[in-house]
C-alpha cells in the first residue's frame, strides 16, 4: 500500500541542490545533489530527544506571522477541560453516515503543525493535539512529522486554527521526544512523538490552561468507537470521521474512513468524548503503517507499553534552559 496521502514534511529537499563535479574521461560534468536541509538537527539518537533553541522557535513563529496568519484571542475554555479527573460522563460515538471525513468545528486542543522555511510557504504539514501532563505543556503527533532524517528545528503548533486565525497563540517546542527505534529504522510501530511546548515570543503561560487537553490512554482494546480529526494541508479547518478503531496486527490500529489527505498525519484518535468539554481519551495518532495510510484507510501505532514509556520520559524531563541544545552527534 502506498502512502499517497500524508507527507511528514514540506517538499523542500528536492529543490535545495548542491553541486558535484565529476570527470568522465576528459569531460567534466556538474551534477545537482540534494543539499543538507538547514532545518534538521541530529539531536540525541540514543535517547530519541532534541532540545530546541529559543531562536529557532521564535523565528519559525515569525515566519507564520509574516504570512496570512494572525493571533486573535478565542473564546475561553472551561476549566474542566483537559481530563484532569477523567471521571466525567462520556458521549456515544455513532459511526459517520456516509463513512467519509467531513468538515468539523475546530477544537481548542487540536491544531495544525507547521514547519515553515525561508521559501515563503507557511503551509501546515501535520496535525497535533494537546495531551494532559503534569506540567500542562505537552502535545502529541506522529514521529514522522517531527523527525525525518533529523529533528525538525522549526516547528509551530497552532491549536484551534481556523480562517488563518490562531485563537490560542503560536506554540513552539522546547523538547521533542521520539522512540530511538524510529530514528534508527523508521519502525512504523513507533511512529509517535511527544513535544513539550512554550508560547512563542511570550513568557509564562501553559498551553493546557488555555486549550484544555485530551486524556491519554494506554492499552486500549481494539474495537472501540473512535473519532479521528486532522487538518488537511490545503485548508485551515479540520475534518473528522467517527468509526471503529480495529486491530491491524498486535502493534497497529486501523480506521476505515476515506477523506484524510495530506496534512492529517498526527491527528488524534479519540474515544470516550466528554460532551461538556469535547475532549476525549487519546488512543492513537494518524501514523504507523505507510506513515499513516492512504486515501481510504488510516493507521496508528498502538499505545502500549513502549508509548507509555515514551510519555513518561517526555513528562519526566526537566524544562530546558533557553538556547541550550543536548549533546549530539554531528549532522551527516
Amino acid at each position: 500500500m502506498s502512502r499517497s496521502g500524508r507527507p511528514g514534511v514540506p517538499q523542500r529537499l528536492p529543490v535545495a541542490l548542491g553541486l558535484l563535479t565529476v570527470v568522465v574521461g576528459s569531460t567534466a560534468l556538474t551534477l545537482g545533489l540534494p543539499a543538507r536541509d538547514p532545518y534538521l538537527a541530529a539531536g540525541d539518537s540514543t535517547t530519541g530527544s532534541y532540545l530546541a533553541t529559543r531562536a529557532d522557535g521564535d523565528q519559525a513563529a515569525a515566519a507564520l506571522l509574516a504570512g496570512p496568519y494572525r493571533e486573535r484571542p478565542g473564546p475561553p475554555v472551561a476549566a474542566s477541560r483537559g481530563g484532569r479527573t477523567g471521571g466525567g460522563a462520556t458521549a456515544a460515538l455513532p459511526a459517520s453516515r456516509p463513512t467519509v471525513a467531513v468538515p468539523a468545528a475546530p477544537s481548542p486542543a487540536i491544531g495544525a503543525l507547521f514547519s515553515p522555511g525561508d521559501d515563503g510557504d507557511p503551509a501546515h504539514h501535520c496535525t497535533a493535539s494537546v495531551v494532559h501532563s503534569p506540567d500542562a505543556d505537552l502535545i502529541a503527533t506522529a514521529a514522522h512529522c517531527v523527525h525525518d532524517g533529523g529533528f525538525r528545528t522549526r516547528l509551530v503548533f497552532v491549536p484551534g486554527l481556523h480562517d488563518a486565525i490562531a485563537p490560542y497563540g503560536l506554540w513552539v517546542p522546547t523538547r521533542i521526544h521520539v522512540d530511538p527505534r524510529w530514528i534508527s529504522d523508521r519502525d512504523p510501530d513507533h511512529d509517535v512523538a511527544f513535544l513539550r511546548v512554550r508560547r512563542a515570543g511570550q513568557g509564562g503561560g501553559r498551553i493546557e490552561d488555555l486549550t484544555g487537553a485530551e486524556r491519554i490512554r494506554f492499552g486500549a482494546p481494539a474495537g472501540s468507537p473512535a473519532l479521528l480529526t486532522g487538518y488537511p494541508a490545503d485548508r485551515d479547518a479540520p475534518v473528522s470521521c467517527r468509526r471503529t478503531a480495529e486491530a491491524q496486527g498486535p502493534a497497529q490500529l486501523r480506521f476505515d474512513c476515506p477523506g484524510f489527505p495530506n496534512g492529517t498525519s498526527g491527528g488524534p484518535w479519540l474515544t470516550d468524548l466528554d460532551p461538556a468539554t469535547g475532549t476525549g481519551a487519546l488512543i492513537g495518532v494518524i501514523g504507523g503503517l505507510d506513515e499513516g495510510g492512504d486515501d481510504f484507510v488510516s493507521y496508528s501505532s498502538r499505545f502500549g507499553a513502549d508509548v507509555a514509556g515514551l510519555y513518561r520520559r517526555a513528562t519526566a524531563e526537566p524544562g530546558p534552559a533557553p538556547g541550550v541544545r543536548p549533546r549530539a552527534t554531528p549532522r551527516s
